[in-house]
């Protein structure tokens, strides 16, 4: 099968890209045009350079595809609506019109986040309402996955969507931006680090994803991932942090996290300069976000199949081998 793989260079998109080279399919991958594609390159997998918010660079991404994997993304947890509304909803769409009338399957990447974070998620399903919430990342993960949905089903593309809960694996954002956080002060608890990761490991969320590509069950269907990992967020920064002779010091409350948030946000986004503190991370770490994935178990037959043992042990080996410390520049460097 030949497939289109957006956000290649990304942590997700790299694995999945990867996994699905291993199964035989001819794999094409997305990426701007000074990214670093060595890596996807040396596996065999084609390089197209273009990008979703220049609609005339994509002309002939997805031709010959049968399936397109779109995860490529804004994924910093600050900047403008403008900012986010670019990548996430104007690229998405741009993406959409150039696969028309050639692709079989669009798979959209979208997140629990678009459910509205700052409230608990606990056994939320794919039926479950989603919600603004005023923060950028998530309120445009709901306009993306309507973006998919009107234009699918207008010109009939049979689509799926994943949202994934927060996805962990060796050098992912939540093990390499987590230890940068630690270098760059004191990490307080949230809510006292009582809450569930609710963590889906990088291998378990790929096999889920191509699982729905190869099943007609999952045409027009919501899927989400996560896995029954009982590791909280408390045990896990301290666990991690651990690694590199780093722990949290001292708790706040999620209310006083949310408010910091909002504060920081409203005072530096517009300087371009990144928060110390944002809502989105208040809401992610401050609730519970444990959605229900049984609908994945039941309707495509998948199951954690790296336990958390395991995946904990593969990220403490990538942090011994790989992670430095970035220098005190590199974290105060702006992100755009």
């Amino acid at each position: 099968m030949n497939v289109l793989v957006t956000g290649t260079g990304g942590f997700i998109g790299y694995h999945l890209a990867k996994e699905l080279k291993t199964r035989g399919c001819q794999v094409r991958g997305l990426f701007l045009p000074q990214e670093d594609a060595g890596p996807c390159a040396a596996l065999g997998i084609e390089v197209f350079r273009g990008d979703l918010t220049v609609p005339e660079t994509l002309h002939g991404v997805s031709e010959g595809i049968h399936t397109v994997y779109h995860l490529a993304t804004r994924t910093l947890d600050w900047g403008t609506r403008k900012q986010f509304e670019r990548v996430m909803v104007d690229g998405t769409k741009n993406l959409l019109i150039e696969s028309k009338g050639k692709i079989a399957r669009f798979i959209y990447v979208s997140s629990i986040a678009s459910y509205g974070v700052g409230r608990d998620l606990a056994g939320a399903n794919e039926d479950s309402p989603q919600m603004e919430c005023g923060i950028p990342y998530c309120d445009t993960k709901i306009l993306a996955e309507q973006a998919v949905k009107t234009f699918c089903q207008s010109n009939h593309i049979a689509y799926t969507i994943v949202r994934p809960s927060n996805v962990i694996g060796p050098g992912s954002v939540w093990v390499r931006e987590t230890l940068d956080a630690f270098s760059r002060g004191p990490f307080p608890l949230i809510n006292g680090g009582k809450e569930p990761g609710a963590f889906v490991y990088v291998t378990n969320l790929v096999d889920g994803m191509i699982r729905c590509a190869g099943s007609e069950q999952a045409a027009n269907r919501i899927y989400l991932f996560r896995d029954d990992y009982p590791i909280t967020w408390g045990e896990y920064l301290n666990t991690i942090g651990g690694w590199v002779g780093k722990k949290t010091m001292g708790n706040i409350s999620f209310k006083t996290a949310w408010l910091l948030g909002s504060v920081c946000e409203k005072l530096l986004t517009p300087l371009g300069i990144r928060p110390p503190i944002t809502r989105l991370a208040a809401g992610i770490m401050g609730k519970n976000n444990d959605v229900d994935a049984s609908r994945a178990r039941n309707e495509l037959g998948w199951s954690t199949k790296v336990p958390q043992d395991q995946a904990m042990r593969e990220i403490q080996e990538w942090v011994l081998q790989h992670y430095r410390v970035p220098a005190p520049r590199e974290l105060r460097k702006n992100n755009p």
